[in-house]
């Protein structure tokens, strides 16, 4: 295929990809309602109903302006040949193949968030502050930019160096090797996230004695659930929205608990969120995650190894010759149809694990404190009641509330 298809089929799955992206983000923003039934004012007073509303609309109409910056960037880049240029000004001052895509990937990163910075301020420090939900600093957010840049020089560049490496190296078969290796990979984050990674950006302390952690733990062990450790993150260091988690692979777990979701529940409802959590342990969804990622990983990487030594990609990018750094930005759009169609079987089934987790600490704890959990996190975090069913369909990775609610209901 010359050089000008390809550039010519880049160009459309590009704007395609936007468009469509653009009218789910539409039909979701019209199918807002102002009024509030009668199941939902229980637990929703107008006031926070309204400023619910208001926080979408506002979110939504500000992220129009962003896709629309991003892709006119993209578009810039693609028609005027901006990789084959950066491409054609690296290649004489860095020889080595490793080196110059190290050096090529990393300025189109820094300079990508370099210029989308101000919108990032802007959603952090005017929306996020307006709706109360902003607690970060300048300073925090700056120096969360600078780790975000160390980590990704010292585990992201040396992953992609390996890459561009066994693709020299090896050729075609390229793929196996590697896939083995980020499978690796993942399992080993899994394994040191909560201890090595996460302690960059926040701060996790033991839980203390109390009624809490006695509850955690006489759940845990009824349950048969193998914790080691009880921590809480300080959420409420950057954001008042709360969470939990937990991490680990294997025979001992760590539960992370945010401190905004201390303050906000009782003892009984953090627990229903615990049992939640562990429903995902116990029916095996975190290792059917893991397996299913890593299918997906080889598979990409195989599509992978069919285009990355053609030249004619590199050529439509503006390149002069071959690059393997020009042929992953190829790639990565090109596969972005499949990818989306991969992501969307992800996300039914993660929907499909969230009502099985759902039952489960029904079934084990409470079904009505779970209930109650989930309506304080959505009124605390303005979550949209009333998603458009296509923007759940391509989206949501969780269930809406309103479906959850009557999935517990009805089990009751």
């Amino acid at each position: 295929m010359a050089p000008q298809t390809i550039l010519y089929i880049i160009i459309a799955i590009s704007v395609v990809s936007y468009l469509f992206g653009e009218f789910l983000d539409y039909i979701n923003l019209k199918a807002q309602r102002t009024d509030i039934p009668d199941d939902i004012a229980t637990f929703y007073d107008r006031t926070k109903y309204v400023k619910s509303l208001e926080y979408h609309k506002e979110l939504s109409r500000f992220g129009f302006i962003t896709s629309g910056f991003s892709f006119l960037l993209s578009m810039v880049m693609l028609i005027a040949g901006g990789f084959g240029w950066l491409d054609s000004v690296l290649r004489p001052i860095i020889g080595n193949e490793i080196l110059l895509a190290l050096a090529f990937f990393g300025i189109l990163a820094i300079a990508s968030d370099i210029l989308t910075i101000p919108f990032q301020l802007y959603s952090v420090f005017v929306i996020e502050e307006k709706y109360g939900f902003n607690k970060t600093t300048l300073k925090t957010f700056f120096v969360d930019k600078i780790k975000g840049y160390l980590l990704g020089a010292i585990i992201g560049a040396p992953l992609l160096a390996l890459l561009i490496y066994l693709i020299q190296a090896i050729g075609p078969s390229f793929w196996i090797w590697f896939a083995l290796i980020a499978a690796a990979f993942i399992f080993f984050m899994n394994m040191v996230y909560t201890s090595l990674i996460l302690p960059l950006f926040n701060k996790l302390t033991p839980l203390p004695d109390g009624e809490l952690k006695t509850a955690i733990e006489t759940f845990s062990a009824k349950v048969k659930f193998p914790l080691d450790n009880i921590f809480v993150i300080d959420g409420s260091k950057r954001s008042n929205k709360a969470n939990a988690f937990f991490s680990g692979i294997g025979k001992k777990k760590k539960i992370v608990l945010y401190d905004t979701l201390i303050q906000r529940h009782t003892t009984e409802e953090l627990v229903a969120v615990l049992a939640h959590e562990v429903g995902h342990f116990k029916k095996k969804h975190i290792v059917w995650g893991f397996v299913l990622s890593i299918i997906q990983v080889f598979f990409m990487l195989f599509v992978l190894s069919l285009m990355v030594y053609n030249e004619n990609l590199s050529l439509a990018l503006g390149g002069t010759q071959q690059a393997i750094h020009l042929n992953l930005i190829v790639f990565t759009i090109l596969f972005a149809p499949i990818s989306g169609i991969t992501g969307l079987f992800m996300s039914m089934y993660s929907r499909k694990n969230e009502f099985e987790a759902d039952a489960y600490a029904r079934e084990t704890y409470s079904g009505p404190a779970l209930a109650e959990a989930l309506k304080r996190l959505s009124v605390d975090s303005l979550s949209n009641l009333y998603p458009h069913p296509w923007y759940v369909f391509f989206h949501y990775s969780h269930p809406p509330l309103l479906r959850r609610l009557d999935a517990i209901a009805r089990a009751n």
